[in-house]
């Protein structure tokens, strides 16, 4: 029986999914059907942008719902994954189509979203009218300037939306692509959970100053006194950072948004202010991350997935292991997080004290949150811990780099339960941070460039107001709603296949990498290390589970990022220095 058949056959049964409620978790067991499939059948594909055609035994749960009884998120099927962590080679996953295929099939963001051609046309278009005309009523518009001033101030908030746009169409992917790819959340789960936190996390987090020479690149004394053509350089650097972005999306490609600012920067830099106008050192330190960042990322997404699969698989009871294993990483990862980046205090004994607090309550409502959640199959998987006796002694002969199988029946259960969940915590932290960092890629030239434009720039620092920062928000929000597929499909499932085990060890080591990183002011790309760390939990499994086609297109796209930027830079510049010599 071949694949396509026997996949038909197994749309018609009962699937199994993890649905939560406030209440309980609800595992309706799933029916394997009388014919022996091989194990790739027993897969399904979890970012297929194609609606799914098969028919359940109750209304589809692949979309957001709200019922009476609270909020309802669905997992992935867990028997798709018994046989995917079970050993350690797979084929590398095939490439899909983000766009889609087929004549009268819906395509783009209709497709992805499941949704009609029209509401999707609907959507865009109220998106590009809200982009047009919120900004004639914002403050930063100028409002009592000339109405020459109040024109420009104008077009650089649409450039600012531009580039910010391109941000969320493709580097949103960091925080959401690996749990589309497990199956942990729906794309559109996934796309309105980024928009409230990618929002909110620019609004509240967002920097309020920036410098007038961004990330450190450019001297600023050499444009010191040439307003008009620093003015033209900061808008050129977002309409190429921007352009360079698109791109990159269109084709899936995740680069870093930091990276496509500093090319840009450096090629206005070079090309109006000399060689002496360029930071070479900060340039150096930039163009080293794209070795360092996937390298660092991929060990430790290798490290902290064998230490899951000898830790937790290899207990008597991995379904207990795991369970057990939760609160720790939390601890872990919410004083890390608090310590690092939301210093509650200047002497280091009290911000330690606090950290470790903060971690502490954070693993003691995780675990709470599991037992009650999870309870009863913790139970069952108890009972079962009488049969794998033998297990335990055998255990101790295996290795930290053995290839081990993974859990089944209950305890398969309980694993996927486990680190979903946590994959899903992990996923909306991250996205709540790279709106509040990423953010300034876009509204740092755009505040900066209304300070020139408008006379309110004094020294290096800039003041970013509140309705600059909610904009740039909406752009972000903006374009992850209308692009942010594409790349969230690359990270998700192009690089390799993603289960909740696997993404959660991509996921936890990127943003302790980034983290730490960021602490020590090293060198790291949160883009890069997230791709090296999806790469990392491959090559775990063997050198033939990662789609090296996928990778040396990512590779190139980073290498090519910095100077694309700076050649659309330069000719934006040079075409706005012209048009600025007849405006002003």
């Amino acid at each position: 029986m071949t694949s396509s058949s026997s996949y038909s056959s197994l749309s018609s049964t009962k699937n199994t999914f993890l649905q939560f409620r406030p209440s309980q978790i609800y595992l309706p067991n799933y029916r394997r059907p009388s014919v022996e499939f091989e194990p790739h059948c027993l897969r399904r594909d979890f970012l297929s942008l194609k609606p799914q055609l098969q028919p359940f035994s109750k209304p589809s749960l692949s979309l957001l719902t709200l019922s009476s009884n609270g909020f309802s998120r669905p997992f992935a099927a867990v028997s798709s994954f018994a046989e995917g962590d079970g050993h350690g080679n797979s084929a590398p996953p095939k490439e899909e189509s983000a766009t889609g295929s087929g004549d009268g099939e819906p395509r783009g963001m209709a497709q992805a979203f499941h949704i009609s051609s029209g509401t999707a046309s609907a959507i865009s278009v109220c998106i590009a009218v809200a982009a047009l005309v919120v900004p004639l009523f914002m403050t930063s518009l100028g409002q009592g300037l000339p109405f020459k001033t109040r024109a420009l101030s104008y077009a650089t908030l649409l450039f600012g939306f531009y580039m910010a746009w391109n941000i969320g169409a493709n580097d949103v992917a960091n925080a959401m692509g690996t749990s589309v790819g497990s199956g942990a959340l729906s794309l559109r789960q996934a796309v309105l959970t980024a928009a409230v936190l990618e929002f909110s996390g620019a609004l509240l987090m967002g920097t309020h100053v920036t410098s007038t020479m961004q990330k450190g690149i450019l001297v600023a004394d050499v444009f010191r006194g040439k307003d008009t053509l620093l003015f033209a350089g900061l808008l050129s650097s977002l309409a190429a950072a921007g352009t360079w972005l698109q791109v990159a999306s269109y084709y899936g490609w995740p680069v870093s948004t930091t990276h496509c600012i500093v090319g840009s920067m450096v090629g206005f830099g070079l090309v109006y202010g000399g060689t002496g106008a360029v930071f070479w050192s900060s340039l150096a330190r930039v163009t080293s991350s794209w070795v360092v960042s996937p390298l660092v990322g991929a060990l430790a997404s290798f490290l902290v997935y064998k230490c899951i699969r000898r830790f937790v698989y290899c207990a008597p009871n991995p379904g207990q292991a795991a369970a057990a294993a939760a609160p720790i990483a939390v601890f872990l990862g919410v004083t890390g997080i608090s310590f690092a980046a939301f210093p509650l205090s200047k002497t280091l004994p009290i911000a330690v004290a606090q950290a470790l607090s903060a971690g502490t309550a954070g693993a003691f409502l995780v675990d709470r949150t599991i037992r009650k959640q999870l309870g009863h199959l913790l139970a069952n998987s108890a009972e079962e811990e009488a049969d794998s006796a033998g297990a335990k002694l055998e255990s101790k002969n295996i290795g930290f780099l053995s290839d081990i199988a993974g859990p089944t029946g209950t305890n398969l259960e309980i694993v996927y339960g486990v680190f979903g969940y946590m994959q899903i915590l992990s996923a909306c932290f991250m996205s709540f941070a790279h709106g509040g960092n990423d953010v300034s890629n876009a509204i740092g030239p755009l505040a900066a460039a209304l300070s020139i434009l408008q006379g309110g720039m004094t020294g290096g620092e800039i003041v970013i107001p509140n309705d600059v920062l909610a904009w740039g928000g909406f752009g972000i929000v903006a374009g992850l709603m209308m692009w942010g597929y594409r790349v969230i499909a690359t990270i998700g499932k192009k690089i390799t296949e993603l289960t909740p085990t696997r993404g959660f060890a991509a996921e936890f080591a990127a943003a302790s990498v980034v983290l730490g990183a960021s602490k020590l002011g090293l060198p790291i790309s949160a883009t890069h290390t997230l791709v090296g760390a999806v790469m990392g939990v491959g090559f775990a499994r063997g050198l033939n589970s990662v789609r090296a086609e996928t990778v040396r297109e990512i590779v190139t796209s980073w290498a090519v990022t910095i100077p694309a930027g700076a050649t659309f830079a330069v000719i934006y510049t040079w075409i706005l220095t012209k048009v600025l010599s007849y405006v002003l």
